[in-house]
């Protein structure tokens, strides 16, 4: 979170108490997204999810990248230096965060993310995690097999129920074990 105080005005055109204007974790992440997805694409790998984890005198960018589907193999330590020199030169020259964080690039794990439509379509009929974006019918969790993928969403078959869920339902989804 970054905090900007407003000074205090006493000339009747803005406020005369602190204003703050906060910097979400989610802001940061989507603007990473944005600025690293190109990149670790041209690299020849997979961007699967950015985490930032803001501490009071540092912070941590952790990217997870994973090879592009149809291609063997695994991610190995090799390929994280290579994408984490890579994006660090990038990072170095277009600054698009104040202060100091460590950079962290490792692959996805088994329960790796699940970003976006072309994720779930490669996982079709794996065991997934679905937490939707608000409650339906007083449930927000869903654990099942992913069965169907469209252009609109995805279709759980969670103990033999089918739940279809739109992609703007989903606020996280991961691979389960």
């Amino acid at each position: 979170m970054f905090l900007c105080p407003w000074p205090g005005r006493d000339d009747n055109r803005g406020p005369s108490w602190p204003f703050f204007i906060m910097a979400t974790a989610s802001v940061v992440r989507e603007k990473m997204i944005a600025l690293l997805e190109p990149l670790v694409e041209q690299l020849g790998y997979e961007l699967v999810d950015i985490e930032w984890v803001s501490a009071p005198r540092s912070a941590t960018l952790r990217i997870f990248l994973d090879l592009p589907a149809g291609r063997e193999g695994h991610v190995g330590i090799e390929d994280c230096e290579r994408v984490s020199r890579e994006v660090s030169a990038l990072l170095d020259v277009e600054d698009p965060v104040a202060g100091a964080y460590n950079l962290e690039v490792s692959s996805p794990g088994f329960d790796r993310v699940l970003r976006k439509p072309a994720h779930f379509e490669r996982f079709q009929g794996a065991r997934v995690w679905v937490e939707l974006n608000v409650a339906r019918d007083g449930r927000r969790r869903y654990t099942g097999i992913l069965s169907a993928v469209n252009e609109q969403g995805i279709t759980l078959d969670v103990d033999g129920q089918d739940v279809s869920i739109g992609f703007g339902e989903v606020g996280k989804a991961r691979l389960v074990a």
